[in-house]
């Protein structure tokens, strides 16, 4: 039986969003846990580095993008059978490149979040990510047209 550690691991979570409120998930590849489950991109946030840096570094490891600006947007703690996490989530609307599968996960483009299945921790905030991502968010959230 594994036992999860009680102190939660900091993770830096990226949501890539374009204009038209698409965001971009990816499918954790064979040979992690959850293999085959969606989620958004990102990673541990390393001894002695902010979430943010944590955030670029991860999106360039994983996807080859480089952030060149995000918002906090959330956070979540969620205590999974193998790892006691605490997920900072970004909007980044701002970044520079094409997103590349470079750890062999499969990306995808969501407009209305149609994979599955989603990794525990991010179900709940589909709903409302929706309320950032279309006309009836708050005028500051709103995507830009």
């Amino acid at each position: 039986m594994t036992t999860v550690a009680t102190r939660p691991i900091d993770v830096a979570v990226g949501i890539l969003m374009k204009p038209n409120g698409d965001v971009l998930l990816g499918r954790r590849p064979a040979g992690k846990p959850y293999a085959g489950y969606w989620e958004f991109p990102g990673g541990k946030v390393e001894p002695g580095e902010s979430v943010f840096d944590a955030l670029q570094r991860e999106f360039i490891e994983e996807i080859g993008v480089t952030i060149l600006s995000a918002e906090p947007w959330c956070g979540v703690e969620h205590v999974y059978p193998h790892a006691h996490v605490r997920l900072h989530f970004y909007i980044s609307r701002d970044w520079q490149g094409e997103p590349e599968a470079l750890e062999g996960q499969q990306l995808a483009w969501q407009g209305s979040v149609q994979v599955e299945p989603i990794l525990p921790a991010t179900i709940p905030l589909l709903v409302s990510l929706d309320s950032v991502r279309y006309d009836d968010a708050p005028a500051k959230s709103a995507p830009q047209r």
